[in-house]
C-alpha cells in the first residue's frame, strides 16, 4: 500500500503550557499524572492505495501515561462522517498506525484501541487560529501564540513528532472533549499546530 497526505493539524492536551512530552521528543513526561490529547488531522490533499481522501478529517483522542514511551496509551479514532465507507476504511488504516508512517511509528505503544466511530466533523483553519466542532461532544478552538513586540508565532524545530519536525506552540481558547467514555475539557492548557506532510 501506498499513500501521500497533505493538510494542516493541532492538537490540545491537559499538560501546563507548554506539553514536556512534544518539546523534548518524548524524553521528558507530562505535568500530569495520565496526558489526555486530541490530535486533529485535516487532510488538504490526499490518496491513499488509490483512494482520494482529500477533504476529510481524523481526530485521534488518547489517554497515555505521563511518561508516553512507556507505551500503554489507550487511543480511539474519530473519522468524518463525509466519507465513504471505503474513504473511512483507508483512513481508519492509516491513523491506525497498520500502513506504516508517522502513526505506524507510534503504535507499538498502544495498548488498547478503543474503536473508531464515525461523526461529522466541521474544522476550520484561519491563520492563526485552528479548531473543531465534531458531533455534539468535542469543541476545541486554538490560537497561536504569537509573543508581544514579534511579528510570528513561537515555533519548535527539530522535534520528533509525528505531524512534522517544527510545530507552532498554540494556546486553547476553548475546549470540551467527551469520547469513547472519557470526558476532559483542557481550555488554556497545551496546544500545537502545524501544516502536515506524510507518506509511506
Amino acid at each position: 500500500m501506498s499513500w501521500k497526505l497533505d493538510g494542516t493539524y493541532f492538537e490540545n492536551c491537559n499538560c501546563q503550557f507548554a506539553c514536556p512530552c512534544s518539546v523534548t521528543s518524548f524524553a521528558a513526561p507530562g505535568t500530569e499524572e495520565r496526558c489526555q490529547v486530541v490530535l486533529m488531522y485535516h487532510v488538504d490533499r490526499g490518496e491513499i492505495d488509490g483512494v482520494d481522501v482529500s477533504g476529510l478529517g481524523v481526530a485521534v483522542v488518547a489517554d497515555t501515561p505521563a511518561q508516553m514511551v512507556q507505551g500503554g496509551w489507550r487511543l480511539g479514532l474519530i473519522i468524518d462522517e463525509k466519507a465513504s465507507d471505503q474513504q473511512a476504511e483507508k483512513l481508519g488504516m492509516v491513523f491506525g498506525g497498520q500502513a506504516g508512517g508517522p502513526i505506524g511509528n507510534l503504535a507499538p505503544l498502544v495498548g488498547e484501541v478503543l474503536g473508531m466511530e464515525r461523526a461529522p466533523i466541521e474544522y476550520h483553519n484561519g491563520g492563526r487560529r485552528h479548531g473543531v466542532k465534531i458531533g455534539g461532544d468535542i469543541e476545541i478552538e486554538v490560537e497561536d501564540y504569537v509573543p508581544e513586540g514579534q511579528p510570528e508565532p513561537t515555533r519548535l524545530q527539530g522535534v520528533n513528532h509525528p505531524s512534522g519536525s517544527t510545530i507552532t506552540i498554540a494556546r486553547p481558547t476553548r475546549s470540551r472533549i467527551k469520547a469513547f467514555g472519557m470526558e476532559f475539557h483542557n481550555e488554556g492548557r497545551s496546544a500545537f499546530s502545524a501544516p502536515f506532510s506524510w507518506s509511506a
